[in-house]
């Protein structure tokens, strides 16, 4: 199966997108003549798998690298390097240039910076006395569509960089991604942002299109009628939270990567010994696209009924004479079994891990934060996993849900967990201990929580939730409602106005405009019954709504999101944008400082 996946059924046209962003590159291509070597950054080359096959670049005469420390092997006379604007990649490309030199190889070089050439990293190849023998270059990838619902903009560090760094680059990369996405389908009418980073965003997008405007005929409809903008700062629970959909649990235990987990060949039933095999995760599979949002219990009883179903139809094949439509049938059924396979040996392996008494007694745990009533319970809890050296991000994970529901711990709590942590995980995380302190994920009570109130009237914790079926997203996480997703709701359905007590209680302002000559038409205010004309865009189809997460989602989230989408008497159809999509594991990695 393909690793780059089946747009077909986008609500929005994303296939023109991603051949935009193939054309854009093999343009790049084309333009260097003859043999070249493509020196990829390996963060770089999750995204491309999603957008271009590897064929396709070896077609235009293409030797294809992973850039690291290593000099480039290769008898091409053009080496192309395509990067993103990190600092540390300047001194690869450097060495690389001066071992060619010191070796006597004369060699043409390109640098492309994705999505744009940033001074600092061309301050360094000055310094290096390289930059004069390179031809610099921009590969503008702002977007990669890694379903036919959910568009990542590729920035892993965002969260980070803004909450601790003060680097703030990556909300014009946002601001950016979007504007190039008016310019395929016309300026977005309502904007509603809540976080300090995503009202900057709005303002910085209404520059954009002050300065570079989008010129959209003036009957044309603009295909996306509202711009959600929602900062992860907003909603740090729902991430720390062990997500419970299908989906959700194998990217906590495998780690889907731009699309795919890799994993031992045993696993899924190869017996080679010790090889890896890449299982594609998208939509262009139908059995995973039926099973990917469902919570985990009920996609084992549906795998089991299924094959169940297809042993029977087989024990009748073999026992009874068939006409020859039912044997048409039968062999259809049979091209399913790959799929069938695939996933009984993924859920094979991930019940392993959610059948482990440790497991369960995590998730017991984080309902009872979530829950906020007990206290003492949820503090020695946390001492006794220090105590016992459990995986420091698992502690730490714990440790920023306790602290953000309890909106931080008292001092003496505060500082004995910190000194038990320095003592028990060594000295060299104090770096990671005060990043945290820094983002405001782990910090000493100052005030009382308000996370009661908001529980409370948004209703995230709903009791005796019916995971077979569902009757609201808190199935998700087996009777947590993501606060990230109800505030949506009512974004979708209301607006902010109507939950204007709720929002200010949590972190950063929130805003609401009116944008291009559609500003006018009806928002979604009056979707409800009132006016009719915006439920439908011209030709039939649900208005939509494009869902920005500002510091990445995860994919319980998104389940949650098309949860929503599928509920009967929903008038609109609802796209998700993120900067990367995340794990409590990912996000709380992100916060770690290396040391040495």
């Amino acid at each position: 199966m393909a690793q780059i996946p089946n747009l077909d059924n986008a609500p929005l046209n994303l296939i023109s997108l991603r051949e935009q962003s193939q054309k854009e590159l093999i343009n790049i291509l084309k333009n260097i003549r003859g043999k070249k070597c493509l020196v990829i950054d390996p963060k770089l080359s999750g995204s491309l798998s999603v957008i271009i096959q590897t064929s396709l670049l070896k077609e235009h005469g293409v030797e294809l690298r992973h850039l690291s420390a290593e000099p480039i092997q290769t008898d091409a006379a053009k080496v192309v390097y395509l990067v993103r604007s990190q600092l540390n990649l300047m001194k690869f490309i450097s060495s690389h240039v001066n071992n060619d030199i010191s070796k006597g190889l004369q060699r043409e070089y390109y640098v492309y910076f994705v999505p744009r050439r940033a001074v600092g990293c061309e301050k360094i190849l000055e310094e290096e006395k390289v930059h004069h023998m390179l031809t610099i270059g921009e590969y503008p990838l702002y977007i990669v569509p890694l379903d036919e619902d959910v568009l990542s903009f590729e920035l892993d560090l965002a969260y980070k960089e803004c909450q601790v760094d003060g680097d703030t680059s990556s909300l014009w990369h946002i601001a950016k991604a979007i504007h190039k996405l008016e310019f395929s389908f016309g300026v977005i009418p309502n904007v509603r942002a809540k976080g300090k980073a995503s009202v900057r965003i709005a303002e910085i997008l209404n520059r954009m299109q002050a300065e570079e405007p989008v010129n959209s005929p003036d009957m044309v409809v603009p295909e996306i009628n509202t711009l959600i903008l929602l900062d992860r700062e907003v909603d740090m629970v729902t991430p720390m939270c062990s997500q419970l959909t299908y989906e959700g649990l194998l990217d906590e235990f495998l780690h889907i990567n731009n699309g795919s987990v890799e994993l031992d060949a045993s696993i899924m039933g190869v017996q080679q010994e010790g090889k890896k095999v890449k299982v594609p995760l998208n939509s262009s599979d139908k059995l995973f696209k039926e099973i990917r949002d469902l919570n985990f219990e009920v996609v084992v009883q549906i795998l089991r009924q299924k094959a169940t179903s297809m042993k029977q139809d087989y024990t009748e094949m073999t026992t009874t004479s068939q006409t020859v439509s039912e044997l048409k049938d039968f062999v259809k059924k049979l091209n399913s079994l790959p799929e069938m396979t695939r996933h009984i040996n993924l859920a094979q392996h991930l019940s392993t891990f959610t059948s482990k008494p440790s497991f369960l007694a995590q998730l017991d745990m984080e309902h009872t934060m979530v829950e906020a009533q007990s206290y003492d319970i949820c503090f020695e809890y946390i001492e006794e996993m220090i105590h016992k050296q459990e995986p420091l991000i698992n502690v730490l994970r714990l440790l920023i849900l306790f602290s953000i529901t309890n909106s931080g711990l008292p001092k003496k709590n505060f500082d004995y967990l910190r000194r038990e942590l320095l003592h028990s995980y060594g000295f060299e995380h104090m770096g990671t201990l005060n990043n945290l302190e820094k983002a405001g994920l782990l910090k000493k009570q100052e005030s009382k929580s308000n996370w009661l109130t908001v529980k409370r009237a948004l209703q995230l914790v709903v009791e005796d939730t019916d995971t077979a079926n569902p009757n609201d997203i808190s199935y998700v996480f087996s009777g947590y409602a993501p606060l990230s997703i109800r505030l949506v709701q009512h974004a979708v359905r209301s607006g902010w106005r109507p939950i204007e007590d709720i929002l200010k209680l949590l972190p950063g302002p929130h805003s609401d405009t009116k944008r291009g000559r559609f500003a006018t038409s009806p928002s979604l205010d009056t979707l409800q019954g009132a006016s009719a004309s915006m439920d439908k865009v011209a030709d039939g189809r649900r208005a939509l709504v494009l869902v920005v997460f500002v510091g990445g989602v995860t994919f319980a989230e998104i389940s949650a999101l098309r949860y929503l989408c599928s509920q009967e008497g929903m008038a609109y159809d609802l796209i998700i944008g993120t900067t990367k999509i995340v794990s409590g594991h990912t996000l709380t990695e992100s916060f770690v400082e290396k040391l040495g």
